[in-house]
């Protein structure tokens, strides 16, 4: 049977695409291509033991994605969280909310777009 083998890419509207892909450039550290867009091999998750891709849908009255008054939030995994709370630190970006759990430590930011942002250094497993 012919299967989904993965998530090959998120895409929204911005009021300001150019204007947020230098905010994920600059505030997170994203390489943004000359196309306009960020790729993110599959070998660079697959190199971190406990790192992997969720796709579950939340219940409609949630407030997880809190203070976003949007449908959707990004959880991008990073190697490092203190470094890049500290690059989010420079550009003047604040956490809302940091913790940690089993299958590791998570903080939470919010995108020029209001858009929340879940960044996740994943424990191995």
């Amino acid at each position: 049977m012919a299967k989904v083998l993965g998530l090959g890419g998120v895409f929204w509207k911005s009021r300001d695409p150019q204007t947020l892909l230098a905010w994920y450039r600059d505030v997170l550290g994203l390489e943004v291509t000359d196309w306009g867009g960020v790729i993110f091999p599959p070998t660079a998750m697959a190199a971190h033991a406990g790192a992997a891709t969720v796709f579950a849908p939340f219940a409609a009255d949630s407030d997880y994605f809190a203070p976003s008054e949007k449908p959707f939030m990004f959880n991008l995994a990073v190697d490092d969280l203190d470094g890049v709370l500290a690059s989010c630190s420079a550009h003047g970006v604040t956490p809302i909310k940091l913790y940690d759990e089993a299958n590791g430590r998570f903080a939470h930011i919010v995108d020029p777009d209001g858009t929340k942002i879940e960044l996740w250094q994943p424990r191995a497993t």
